[in-house]
Order: structure tokens, then C-alpha cells, then sequence
């Protein structure tokens, strides 16, 4: 499933931020080992997969000179995460020796009706495939085992797990199939298509307490931990030494790297959690730590959500019983 084994710490060694991001899509883990549908990351055929030295040389080149990568990125918009994940893929595949882009983002519509699109049409030395890509961060319950996808929620409490898999098992997939897809796809290829996922990110796990991971999870998934706001002061006694502080969204995929006038130091991260809202919509921080070089780099990660989340209690873990909920 993972083809870039020996390549997995390379993004930690790229200076451009965009780079990073690229590196990190190609390379990271998904989430789940097993799906309900076939998974299958998108460069499993390409030419890179038997050669990956010439992957990483690219990569390279592109942290020495990223304008082409600049410039694609603004073609497109980039300010929703998952649109930003997407763009990074179509950049790579474009680039692969042995994978032809068919097409991206290809809308199915009837009678002036979109009734979905297609995330990516790519023939390999396979075949075709119609491939959808997903990136997720999650955050398990801390009052329940953890197996359920349905415990496993988006930092804005609306998104879970079990709904991703539904949507993708049941309208995403097989979009490709269906009857009103039959005419646009003639125009592109006559090959039979393979439908397939490629779903990556984070599950982030309880602090303090204890959950497994959903059913299925990948053994090397990424991971992170969550907490509330309340429980910092306790949490900050018993951290790791480093500087602790929020990052923007759009810098959410790679592991995060900084220089020493980019971190914070104590006294502003307790001026910036003074006046975080006791509502405040889930903030990512990460925990730097100084490799010896001048260089901050990124040792953990966590999600300090407000005290009463997830939000929508009974819509987020249907038929619990309330108070046997966090928070």
C-alpha cells in the first residue's frame, strides 16, 4: 500500500513550506488500512514507484526552486484544506513518468443537474482509474473504546469518520458507474475503469484518558492528541520541553518547521490563550523543538478544542447516552 517506504522522512528535511506539503501528501500514511472500498495510493504504478531515488530528486529540485509548484498552486484555489491536498496530488501526477492525468475534478451532470465529479480519471501500466482522494483529521472520544468509526469526529465537531466512509462507499465510488457517468467517461477512455480511495491525515486521541484506534486503522497513521481547555495548565506540567503555539490551516499537512524568530516564546503563548474565546472553534498547535542547527522543528501536535465539545452532543455520537458524554 505504501510505496515510498525509504523516502517517509524527506519532508522533514525540505526548507520550502509548499515542498514540505508535497512531500508529506506523497509520502504520509492513510488513515485506515482497511476500507470498504479498494485503496490505492495514486502513484503505485508510476515509473517513481520502481525508482523512487528519482522521485526524491525531484522533490530536491523543487525545494531549490518551487516557482513551478508556486505558480500551479495559483491556478487554483487552495484555501480549503482538502482543495489544497487535492492540487498537490494533480501537481504530482502530472509530473509522474508512466501516469497519464485523464482528467480532475470531472463533473457528472443530467439535465443541467451536477450530481457529483470525479476527484481524478489517471491511466497506468494498470489501467484506468477513477480515484478519490480525502484528507481528514479526526478526534476520538474520550468516554468510549474508540473502535466506532461513528466516535471519531472533525475539530468542528459536524464531520465523523463513519459519515467520510459512508459518503465515499455509497456516492463518491461509485459515481463512475453509474449510467448518467457512461457518456463523459466514452469521451476520455473505452478502457474499464477501477474505482479507488486514498484517504490520509490525522486521528488525534484523547488527553487526558484512553481510546483505541477506529477499527481498521492503519498501523503507522498519523497521530496527535486532543484536550480541552481547561485541562492545559495540567497538561503544560507535564509536557516535554519546546515552545508550544498555534499554526494557520493552511500549514496543517507536513510537519511543521520554523527558525527561532518565527516561534514563540512563553510569554506570548500565555497572552494568546488568555484571549482565546472559551467558545473558540478547535485550535491546532504544535510543540517545536530546536535541533541544534537553529532550526525549530515540529515534535508533536495536539487540538485544544473549548470545554463544552464537541457541540452537537446527540448528533455527534447517535444513541449515547448524554451525560455518559465528554464534557
Amino acid at each position: 500500500m505504501m510505496p515510498f517506504t525509504v523516502l517517509t522522512d524527506l519532508p522533514r528535511q525540505l526548507v520550502q513550506p509548499q515542498v514540505r506539503d508535497l512531500a508529506w501528501v506523497l509520502f504520509s500514511a492513510p488513515l485506515l488500512g482497511s476500507t470498504p472500498w479498494p485503496q490505492r495510493h495514486p502513484l503505485h504504478a508510476s515509473d517513481w514507484q520502481r525508482t523512487p531515488g528519482l522521485l526524491a530528486d525531484w522533490l530536491t529540485g523543487l525545494d531549490r526552486d518551487s516557482s513551478t509548484l508556486s505558480r500551479w498552486l495559483a491556478h487554483g484555489s487552495i484555501r480549503r484544506l482538502g482543495l489544497y491536498y487535492e492540487r498537490l496530488w494533480q501537481f504530482a501526477l502530472h509530473a509522474a513518468p508512466g501516469v497519464e492525468v485523464l482528467a480532475a475534478n470531472l463533473p457528472i451532470r443530467v439535465a443541467g443537474q451536477t450530481l457529483g465529479e470525479l476527484d481524478l480519471l489517471l491511466r497506468d501500466a494498470e489501467g484506468v482509474h477513477h480515484l478519490e482522494l480525502a484528507v481528514k483529521l479526526y478526534l476520538g472520544p474520550q468516554a468510549a473504546q474508540g473502535h466506532d468509526a461513528a466516535q471519531w469526529l472533525g475539530p468542528g465537531s459536524q464531520d465523523r469518520l463513519d459519515i467520510k466512509l459512508n459518503h465515499l462507499s455509497r456516492h463518491q465510488l461509485p459515481m463512475s458507474a453509474r449510467p448518467e457517468a457512461r457518456a463523459v467517461l466514452a469521451a476520455l477512455t473505452e478502457e474499464p475503469l477501477q474505482a479507488e480511495l486514498w484517504l490520509a491525515g490525522y486521528l488525534f486521541y484523547p488527553w487526558p484518558g484512553t481510546c483505541a484506534a477506529p477499527s481498521g486503522a492503519h498501523p503507522q497513521h498519523l497521530r496527535g492528541r486532543w484536550l480541552r481547555q481547561r485541562d492545559w495548565p495540567q497538561f503544560m506540567a507535564q509536557s516535554a520541553p519546546g515552545r508550544w503555539q498555534p499554526i494557520p490551516r493552511q500549514t496543517w499537512l507536513a510537519p511543521a518547521r520554523a527558525d527561532d524568530s518565527q516561534t514563540w516564546p512563553a510569554p506570548q503563548l500565555d497572552a494568546w490563550l488568555t484571549q482565546l474565546a472559551t467558545h473558540a472553534q478547535a485550535q491546532l498547535l504544535v510543540r517545536f523543538e530546536e535541533d541544534g542547527q537553529g532550526n525549530w522543528r515540529e515534535a508533536e501536535r495536539l487540538f485544544l478544542v473549548a470545554d463544552q465539545w464537541p457541540q452537537s452532543l446527540g448528533e455527534a455520537f447517535p444513541g449515547a447516552a448524554r451525560d455518559s458524554l465528554p464534557g
